[in-house]
C-alpha cells in the first residue's frame, strides 16, 4: 500500500480536549476524529486497529464454541420494563420515542434482547448449552465523558450471553469466558490483571473485571502479594478490627462548638478517630438511609448501594431540613433516636466500645456510645472501603493499591433475567426449568486506548505487532530518485508476498516528516531506503528500540519477517 494513496492527517501539536496520552496520541496519529463530546470517527489506521482487535476476540469466542450474531442496537421499552431495568438502569439510558409515540432506548448492553431470542427459540434441554455473542456498537449517555475512548457515550464492544441447563453448566461457560478472556489480552500483550468486581447495573451472583493496569485507570483495585486475593476497591472486603472487649462506660454530652467533622472532634476531645462514629445520611427514591461507620474509615457507597438494593443513580445526600426531620443535626448526627430511617452500621463499628457521636443537637457529641445498648441497626454489614496497609481478608497480609482500566468483565447471571423475562426450557422430564444466564463483556474500543497507555514514548505510540494498523512501513528518503524507489518497492513487495502488513511511504515529504509520522502512528518495523540504496543497502529499525541498522535489502526482509512471525507467536497467536 502507498502512502501516497492513503487519506493521512496527523496533528503535531497537541488537541487541547485530549487529557490522557491515548487521548492525546491516538487523535494525533490520525487514529479517530471527535465528532461530539465522547463520539468519535475512526479514520483508515484507528480502523485497521479496531478491525484486529474484533478478530481477536472472534478466534478466540470461536474457539469456545460460542456462536456470532448481530442484534440491532435500538431495543423497545418493553423488554427493559420486562427486566425492571427501565427504571433501574438511570439516566445513562439514551431513550427515545418513535412517530406512534412508543418507547426505545439506544442498548448500553443486550441482556434482554439475548434473553429474549433464547426465550421463544429455545424449548428443550437439548438446545443447550448455548453462547451467543456479537460485536456492536454501544450507546450510554455519561455525565462526564472523558480520556477519549475510556469513558465515551457511544463504543464498540463485544457482548455474550451463555444459556445453560444448571449452575453447573453456567461454571463451565464462565471459566471458558475467563479463559478466553486472558487469552484475548494476552495477545494485545497487555499487562493486565483479573480482579473480583460488583455487579453493578448487570446484576448477578458474581463477577471479575480484566483490568490493563495503567496509573490514570479509572478503576482503583486492592491486591495482596502474598496470597492471590485481588478485587476492584467497590468490592473489596475488609478486615474488621478485633473486638473491643472493655467495659461499657456510662454515655454523657460534651459540649463541641464548631466540630462538625472527625477531625475536629477527635482533635478537640483529644481522641483518636478510631473511638469515633461517623455518620452519612442519604436519601433515595423516597426513603432515607443513615450510615455509621468508624471515624477514621472512609464509606464504600457501592457497599452501601448493595446492601440498601436502589439504583447507583438514585443515592444522594439529605440535606439539612430533611436530617433535621430525621431527628438529626447536621455535624452531630448520631445514632440514637432517629426516626423515619433505614440505619445501616458497619460491622467493625457495632464492636468497638464507647465511641464518640453527634448528640444530636448543635454543638454537643456523646461520648461513650455502644451499639446494643444505646442503639440497635436495621443492617449490620461491611461499609468500608479497602485502603492502602489494610489486613487482607484471606492470608491476613497488608493490601496494596493499583489503578487500572476495565477492559472486559465476567458475570455470573444466574436466572436474573430468565426468571422476570420467563425464559424456560423443558428437562428430559418434560418440566419447566429456568435458564442458567452469564453474561460477557470485553471493549474493543476501549482496550486499544488502554494498550497505547501501556506502549508509548514521548515520540509516539508503539503498538504490538498484534494490534498495529500495519506491521512494517519501508521510507523512501528521495522519492524522486528512481533507485530508491525501485528497491522500496521491491522491498514493499517481497514482505507483502511474505504476509506481512507493509507500507511504503512515498509521500512528497521531508524525510523528517515521514520519520515523525511513522513514529507518532507506532508502526513496529521501519526499513528506511535512502542514498545507500544503489548499493542494497538500507536501514533497519524497531519501533520500540533506538539502535538503527544496516542491513542487506534481503537481510532487512528476512528479518523484519522473522521479528512479526516471533511476535505474534510470542502473543499467541497462530502460525
Amino acid at each position: 500500500m502507498k502512502m501516497s494513496q492513503m487519506h493521512i492527517h496527523t496533528l503535531r501539536e497537541v488537541p487541547t480536549e485530549a487529557e490522557i496520552d491515548s487521548h492525546i496520541l491516538m487523535l494525533r496519529a490520525g487514529m479517530m476524529k471527535k465528532l461530539v463530546s465522547g463520539v468519535y470517527n475512526f479514520m483508515p489506521f484507528g480502523r485497521r486497529v479496531i478491525n484486529k482487535m474484533e478478530q481477536i476476540v472472534r478466534e478466540e469466542m470461536d474457539a469456545k464454541g460460542a456462536q456470532e450474531i448481530l442484534c440491532s442496537a435500538l431495543h423497545p421499552a418493553e423488554l427493559w420494563e420486562e427486566s425492571g431495568r427501565w427504571y433501574k438502569y438511570g439516566p445513562e439510558l439514551f431513550r427515545l420515542k418513535d412517530r406512534a409515540d412508543r418507547d426505545f432506548c439506544l442498548g448500553p448492553t443486550h441482556e434482554e434482547v439475548f434473553t429474549a431470542i433464547v426465550r421463544d427459540e429455545v424449548s428443550s434441554h437439548r438446545q443447550l448449552p448455548l453462547n451467543l455473542y456479537q460485536i456492536q456498537t454501544k450507546y450510554r449517555d455519561e455525565k462526564r465523558p472523558r480520556f477519549g475512548l475510556m469513558r465515551g457515550r457511544e463504543f464498540i464492544m463485544k457482548d455474550a450471553y451463555s444459556f445453560d441447563r444448571d449452575k453447573e453448566g453456567l461454571e463451565k461457560s464462565y471459566d471458558d469466558m475467563y479463559d478466553a478472556y486472558a487469552r484475548v489480552f494476552t495477545r494485545c500483550d497487555l499487562n493486565f490483571r483479573a480482579v473480583e468486581a460488583d455487579n453493578g447495573a448487570i446484576g448477578g451472583s458474581a463477577s471479575h473485571e480484566f483490568c490493563a493496569l495503567s496509573a490514570v485507570g479509572e478503576s482503583e483495585i486492592g491486591y495482596c502479594d502474598d496470597c492471590d486475593v485481588a478485587a476492584t476497591t467497590e468490592r473489596f472486603e475488609c478486615v474488621d478490627d478485633p473486638e473491643d472487649t472493655s467495659e461499657m462506660k456510662e454515655m454523657a454530652d460534651e459540649l463541641t462548638p464548631e466540630c462538625k467533622t472527625i477531625e475536629y472532634v477527635a482533635t478537640y476531645l483529644g481522641l483518636p478517630a478510631t473511638q469515633t462514629l461517623k455518620a452519612l445520611i442519604f436519601k433515595a427514591e423516597g426513603n432515607f438511609y443513615a450510615a455509621f461507620i468508624r471515624g477514621d474509615r472512609e464509606l464504600n457507597e457501592t457497599k452501601l448501594i448493595n446492601a440498601i438494593n436502589v439504583p447507583e443513580f438514585a443515592l444522594e445526600f439529605a440535606e439539612e431540613a430533611e436530617i433535621e426531620a430525621l431527628g438529626g443535626v447536621a455535624g452531630f448526627t448520631g445514632p440514637m433516636g432517629l426516626k423515619n430511617c433505614t440505619i445501616i452500621v458497619d460491622s467493625e463499628a457495632v464492636k468497638m466500645k464507647n465511641l464518640v457521636a453527634g448528640a444530636n443537637k448543635e454543638g454537643y457529641h456523646t461520648l461513650n456510645v455502644n451499639y446494643g445498648r444505646d442503639y440497635k441497626a436495621d443492617i449490620i454489614c461491611d461499609l468500608k472501603l479497602v485502603k492502602e496497609g489494610y489486613t487482607c481478608p484471606k492470608c491476613g497480609g497488608k493490601v496494596k493499591l493499583a489503578r487500572g482500566t476495565e477492559v472486559g468483565q465476567v458475570f455470573k447471571l444466574g436466572t436474573k433475567y430468565s426468571e422476570s423475562m420467563k425464559a424456560y426450557y423443558r428437562d428430559e422430564n418434560m418440566q419447566e426449568q429456568l435458564i442458567e444466564m452469564g453474561c460477557y463483556g470485553i471493549g474493543i474500543t476501549r482496550t486499544p486506548a488502554a494498550v497505547v497507555e501501556q506502549y508509548h514514548d514521548e515520540n509516539g505510540i508503539i503498538w504490538p505487532v498484534s494490534l498495529a494498523p500495519y506491521h512494517v512501513v519501508v521510507t523512501v528518503v528521495n522519492i524522486k530518485d528512481e533507485t530508491q524507489m525501485k528497491v522500496g518497492m521491491e522491498i514493499h513487495d517481497a514482505l507483502a508476498k511474505e504476509g506481512i502488513e507493509v507500507l511504503i511511504d512515498d509521500r512528497d515529504e521531508r524525510v523528517g516528516v515521514k520519520f515523525k509520522d511513522a513514529d507518532l502512528i507506532g508502526f513496529p518495523v521501519r526499513i528506511t531506503v535512502g542514498k545507500k540504496a544503489g548499493e542494497g543497502v538500507v536501514e533497519y529499525k524497531l519501533r520500540k528500540e533506538a539502535e538503527i541498522s544496516e542491513f542487506g535489502t534481503q537481510e532487512a526482509i528476512d528479518t523484519a519477517v522473522k521479528f512479526i512471525r516471533d511476535e505474534l507467536v510470542r502473543l499467541g497467536h497462530k502460525e
